[in-house]
């Protein structure tokens, strides 16, 4: 090559000069990639931490996150980005700045998104759709200026000959065609110009869509490991996802469509390994600022790691459609993208992506499976399609071949979905509260004891029945017309139906209802979560908890061990064959209740309902009334609840009903148990306001039921009584204490809204040994223990003394006059009230209260 003559085109060089812009500019292109790459990465991970501590902590949560974090990231990374698209000289570098610039604008907007409360996931996705959308319209109008820059037709000066390189290809004709130019991001190859004209053109785009066809192909591959772990939402959450994954297509077809490949493939033919290697980390990283905005805050992780990859795809996908005679286009980049995203959007719940779930196997693990096989097969895809598609030498794809292979992975998508899948909609339902209540302020005082309690249940579920018939009755005609399953309720009169947010909209105009609240369904999984199990021996005496208590003394001093009275447990279920609570179980047909997976007889996988129940009427010295019976009923499926599902059990235990029963006619008041240990809370993430069960626990207590709640792990905040039924003034709410008698750190705090005083009492629930699925033991920490071992004395109480039964004011009146202080008062949040209630619960001196 001549000294002064410039350099042929392709390798570079800025126009007009005669050497290389030199390292730097290559060297603060990768500096800022992997700025850009480890603050997105550490940023998304970040805010779903906060959001995931917000949920266990139950802290409301922070609209502003994710916004603030994504102007954050775009910020930080647009610095950068827009040095490097102004600055250097390399063509190269510039157009990985303004691609990494495009994307972190992007994120902005699609980060904000996340703004919307996860519960109207359809309200999300159809703001993505929208937004990436109009995005993409807007990205398509930029002015493009990559091949102005490189080639001014005012400073174009003609070259020597260009000489191929070993992986390019000499074309036998390199002079100019007489048919009409290519556009500027479409500059012809020597390979193109030999094929130009009405035939070669003709092969060039039957070749470009066969690329097309191996990027849909590659995109069902990485769809196949969804299908697999995963399961569809609703159906329009599924139009709605499917939508969105398309608008996030076409985005990024239109940041790195042509125009973004023109300065790594060059002006002569594609220098394969520079298109692939260099073009596709840059893509790559594209691609990863763009999907850091995609899905709600944990449907984004899994996309993190095996989206980026893709570029190296897409870059070989450039370097086969060039050597078939025309530029790729943007299509393989939506199709690739679109369905390589549409697997988490769609198959995975982002609420059930939680660290609530992540103690067994539950969602968060075989999102984390899906993920792993997704990164690997999208390694797999870089590697093969940057072998096959780019090697040097090689040919364009044949249309047959990669129609085949889309064919192939078509096919194996749907197998899988019908075999190894779960097929079929699970989207969430609505619980529609209707705004006439029922009305039981009038009821009649009745005689004290157990029959008075028996007449009182009897007529308030009459007035609640009554009351639903004649309130429902053209709801639920219209609801069943719209084919939208409607099931009732009467405890709290409302109806259960299917539907999304245009639903919700039409219910929340009519007159007759109150509010809508999400009833969260949640997703099956690709094989049961392991039964939780206990590692610990039985124990050869009373456990320390119920000697602290005083129940061991009640037991050999007064003879009380709770006998006639029955408990009743609401929780994850109850294993019957425990040792210590086979003998317990109340029997017959009306004593257990699954409206989850609708069992026959008691059975635990989670075993948080088994330890509750055990501390509660437990035997071999690790229950508080042994001598009491229990009833159950599952409201906790994988440790997650809804509003339905809480309502259900509330509503079996008021008229408990046989396997497969009406609850509205063949209820069975008479039946019901005499008090509640319920070891949980409905929080805002499962679809409940605050007043969402207020009606139900009213008219429990109007039937003289005692209800017995936790309080709670979310201190030692202030104030942190809060998700339902525990700041309910009708509930007797439970703290915890340890060893020491002192107030843990965990048990939440009062008080409660409008400034309830709650707890009401505390017991212990630090290190509290107990029952477990399988006949095991283990010990457990939380409100939910201390709560089953205050039910456990109400037994005791009224095992002693059955005129106290249904005598709901009295109980309390006696538990809270009988406890003992809690250790040193923390007055943090106020009177130590707030944090011990009335103190630590005395089983031996409110049992010797309750006999006077």
């Amino acid at each position: 090559m001549l000294a002064d003559a410039p350099p042929p085109p392709g390798h570079g060089f800025p126009p007009g000069t005669g050497r290389p812009p030199g390292p730097w500019p290559v060297v603060a292109a990768a500096l800022a990639g992997g700025w850009t790459v480890a603050l997105a990465a550490l940023l998304q991970v970040v805010g779903w931490s906060v959001e995931q501590l917000q949920v266990a902590a139950g802290w409301d949560r922070w609209g502003w996150l994710w916004p603030v974090l994504s102007l954050a990231t775009a910020l930080l990374v647009g610095l950068p980005a827009v040095l490097l698209a102004l600055l250097p000289r390399s063509t190269r570098v510039r157009a990985a700045g303004r691609g990494w610039l495009s994307a972190g604008l992007a994120l902005i907007a699609l980060g904000s998104l996340r703004a919307l409360p996860p519960v109207h996931h359809e309200l999300y996705l159809a703001a993505l759709a929208a937004t990436a959308a109009l995005l993409a319209a807007l990205a398509t109008r930029l002015p493009d200026r990559t091949t102005a820059t490189r080639h001014p037709a005012s400073t174009r000066q003609p070259g020597p000959p260009w000489h191929p390189g070993p992986d390019q290809q000499p074309s036998p004709d390199p002079q100019p065609s007489p048919d009409p130019q290519p556009g500027p991001d479409q500059q012809l190859t020597p390979d193109r110009q030999a094929g130009h004209g009405p035939r070669g053109a003709a092969g060039g785009a039957g070749r470009t869509r066969a690329v097309t066809l191996l990027a849909v192909a590659a995109g069902l591959a990485l769809l196949v490991p969804w299908v697999w772990f995963g399961a569809l939402g609703g159906l329009l959450e599924t139009v709605l996802a499917g939508l969105a994954a398309t608008a996030l297509g076409l985005l990024s077809g239109a940041l790195l469509g042509d125009r973004f490949w023109s300065p790594f493939t060059g002006d002569g033919p594609p220098r394969a390994a520079r298109t692939v290697l260099v073009g596709g980390l840059v893509a790559g990283i594209v691609l990863l600022l763009l999907v850091a905005g995609t899905g709600q805050s944990g449907a984004q992780l899994p996309a993190l790691l095996y989206v980026p990859p893709l570029g190296f795809v897409l870059g070989a996908c450039q370097v086969a459609a060039r050597r078939a005679g025309a530029p790729a286009g943007a299509a393989p980049v939506r199709w690739l993208v679109g369905l390589a995203v549409f697997g988490p959007l769609a198959l995975a719940d982002p609420e059930e992506i939680s660290i609530l779930l992540a103690t067994t196997r539950d969602v968060p693990y075989w999102v984390a499976v899906a993920t792993g096989v997704g990164l690997a097969v999208a390694v797999v895809l870089a590697i093969g399609y940057g072998v096959l598609l780019a090697r040097p030498h090689g040919r364009a794809p044949r249309r047959l071949v990669a129609a085949s292979s889309a064919a192939v992975l078509l096919l194996t998508v749907g197998v899988v979905e019908v075999t190894a899948g779960r097929p079929g909609l699970y989207g969430e339902r609505l619980l529609v509260v209707l705004r006439e209540q029922a009305d039981l302020s009038d009821l009649p005082a009745g005689t004290p004891g157990r029959a008075g309690r028996k007449a009182r249940t009897a007529e308030v579920h009459r007035r609640l029945v009554s009351t639903a018939e004649r309130t429902q009755g053209a709801l639920r005609r219209d609801l069943t017309r719209l084919r939208l399953d409607p099931t009732p309720y009467y405890l709290v009169n409302a109806i259960e139906a299917d539907g999304g947010p245009a639903v919700r909209a039409w219910l929340s105009t009519r007159p007759e209802v109150a509010r809508v609240l999400v009833s969260q369904r949640l997703r099956p999984l690709p094989a049961p979560a392991p039964a939780s199990r206990g590692d610990q021996p039985a124990p050869t005496g009373p456990e320390w908890n119920i000697r602290m208590l005083g129940a061991d003394r009640v037991w050999s001093e007064l003879g009380v061990t709770g006998t006639g009275v029955v408990v009743g447990s609401s929780d994850s279920g109850v294993d019957g064959a425990h040792p210590a609570l086979a003998a317990g179980f109340r029997g017959g047909d009306d004593s257990w209740y699954d409206p989850w997976d609708h069992t026959r007889a008691p059975t635990d996988t989670g075993g948080h309902g088994t330890h509750t129940t055990g501390s509660a009427v437990g035997r071999d010295g690790i229950g508080v009334a042994p001598g009491a019976q229990w009833v159950g009923c599952v409201n906790l499926d994988r440790n997650l609840g809804s509003p339905a599902r809480y309502l259900d059990c509330l509503q079996f235990m008021l008229a408990p009903f046989p396997a497969g029963g009406d609850p509205f006619t063949d209820g069975r008041p008479d039946r019901a148990p005499d008090v509640l240990t319920n070891s949980w809370g409905c929080p805002p993430v499962e679809g409940c306001d605050p007043g969402a069960l207020r009606p139900a626990t009213a008219a429990l207590e109007a039937a003289g039921i005692l209800v017995v709640a936790a309080a709670g792990n979310t201190g030692p905040d202030c104030g942190s009584i809060v998700d339902p039924p525990a700041p309910y003034p009708d509930v007797l709410t439970v703290g915890a204490v340890g060893r020491d008698r002192t107030v843990t750190e965990f048990s939440s705090r009062g008080p409660a809204a409008g400034g309830a005083g709650k707890p009401d009492l505390v017991a212990p629930g630090a290190g509290i040994l107990s029952a477990m699925p399988g006949g095991g033991y283990a010990t457990l920490d939380g409100t939910s223990m201390a709560t089953p071992q205050v039910a456990g004395v109400v037994a005791l109480m009224w095992s002693a003394n059955p005129a106290l039964v249904g005598d709901l004011a009295r109980t309390r009146s006696i538990l809270r006059d009988t406890a003992q202080p809690a250790g040193p008062a923390d007055l943090s949040c106020g009177p130590a009230a707030a944090s011990t209630g009335a103190g630590l619960v005395d089983a031996l001196a409110a049992v010797r209260a309750a006999r006077r």
